[in-house]
């Protein structure tokens, strides 16, 4: 299966956080607007910038210069000290927003993640996904970032550094020749300043010369990084998004639409293929939930949620599906053109802590041994190998052996 993977990097991370921290305690004034830097302490003219303003950097300021000489490029610069703390705050708040699109993200640093979003693509696009989750950050949490899209670690990091800010970039395989191949050689990931003036000396100046160059040379000079050069250069990359698994507040999903529907038959349909992903998910984690979430987006980009709680803690589909198409027929209004739909679960416990009702319901443990036989079939087989037709109900479920 050709996977698909994010790069996600906050644009100007240290200065934009700032900007957005202060904006939130009552500041009138935006510093990414203003020639600002993050340094070190004024007083004793010492430490270096850490980010900067495009203005500043238009007045000459560059990353690593001192205050000292900062100031004398621009007299009217604005100096605000580093907060890790804040920094950790919003890096933790992108992390737990890119939580709701998959389970498998890699926190490359404080401000860039690689997200593996092999199997939760739900029949949508990953560059769809791109868009939603760059119009979320910016919405929901007041910065920006550019976004890499492509089937492997390396090609996403590669395209999310093209042109900045607030961009999103493809590098898939058959575009390698066109975006990478002519980029400097010293602009391919991992590759060392030591290394690129011996690259020039043998005449290799771009990602293509290298792309193109005798691999046995490249590791007889340079050993295992030669080869490893050669093989980044030609966009290969095998390494897996290491992701360490943390329990999830909630978990969602949603999906923009290739066309706005405004028949609520097709909406519930749409709700039912989120809900059991999301169950699914839940299933996979070991974890219940107790609210209920739907959120639509028309046309016209007007946002509508709801959520209702559950009678009881669940992870079963049939029951998130059927309060979250309560909650869709509840809040929709007919006739209106919807482009995206979402379903979220929150208030989630552990599945141990379920308490153990005295009287058994059939219909519940009819439903938890089907999702399991359904969850065991996609695990072997691939998320979308088996999946349910159509509006719910018990007996509209695909047939286990047609999945086969």
């Amino acid at each position: 299966m050709q996977r698909q993977i994010l790069h996600v990097d906050v644009n100007n991370a240290f200065l934009s956080w700032t900007a957005v921290d202060m904006l939130k305690k009552g500041s009138k004034i935006d510093i990414r607007e203003i020639p600002a830097i993050i340094g070190g302490d004024e007083s004793k003219r010492s430490g270096i910038v850490l980010a900067k303003s495009m203005k500043a950097k238009e007045c000459g300021i560059k990353t690593a210069d001192t205050i000292y000489q900062a100031k004398i490029k621009c007299s009217g610069l604005k100096i605000f000290p580093s907060n890790y703390s804040m920094y950790k705050k919003y890096s933790n708040k992108l992390y737990e927003l890119l939580l709701e699109y998959t389970d498998k993200i890699e926190r490359f640093s404080i401000d860039e993640c690689f997200l593996d979003m092999t199997n939760y693509l739900m029949k949508d696009t990953l560059l769809n996904k791109a868009k939603e989750i760059s119009k979320r950050v910016k919405n929901e949490l007041g910065f920006t970032v550019n976004i890499g899209v492509a089937h492997n670690k390396l090609l996403a990091k590669m395209a999310s550094d093209f042109t900045k800010p607030d961009k999103i970039h493809t590098l898939f395989e058959e575009e390698i020749p066109q975006k990478m191949w002519t980029l400097p050689v010293s602009e391919l990931f991992m590759l060392g300043r030591k290394t690129v003036p011996k690259l020039v000396n043998m005449q290799i100046k771009t990602i293509g010369d290298l792309a193109k160059a005798d691999k046995k040379v490249l590791t007889k000079k340079f050993g295992k990084h030669g080869s490893l050069m050669w093989e980044y250069a030609n966009g290969i990359d095998d390494s897996e998004v290491k992701y360490l698994p943390e329990r999830p507040k909630c978990i969602g999903n949603s999906v923009t639409l290739p066309q706005n529907i405004s028949e609520i038959e097709k909406l519930e349909e749409i709700v039912l293929t989120i809900s059991e992903q999301v169950a699914y998910r839940l299933r996979k984690e070991k974890l219940l939930a107790g609210t209920v979430n739907v959120c639509l987006r028309t046309k016209d980009f007007e946002d509508t949620s709801h959520q209702k709680k559950l009678p009881e803690v669940t992870n079963t589909t049939k029951e998130i599906y059927e309060k979250a198409k309560e909650l869709l027929n509840e809040m929709y209004k007919k006739g209106t053109h919807i482009r995206l739909v979402g379903v979220r679960v929150d208030n989630l416990v552990e599945e141990k802590e379920k308490q153990i009702s005295l009287f058994s319901n059939k219909e519940i443990e009819k439903q938890e041994k089907l999702d399991k036989v359904l969850d065991e079939l996609k695990n072997k087989y691939g998320y979308n190998s088996v999946t349910r037709a159509g509006k719910m109900n018990v007996q509209k479920i695909v047939k286990l052996k047609d999945a086969k």
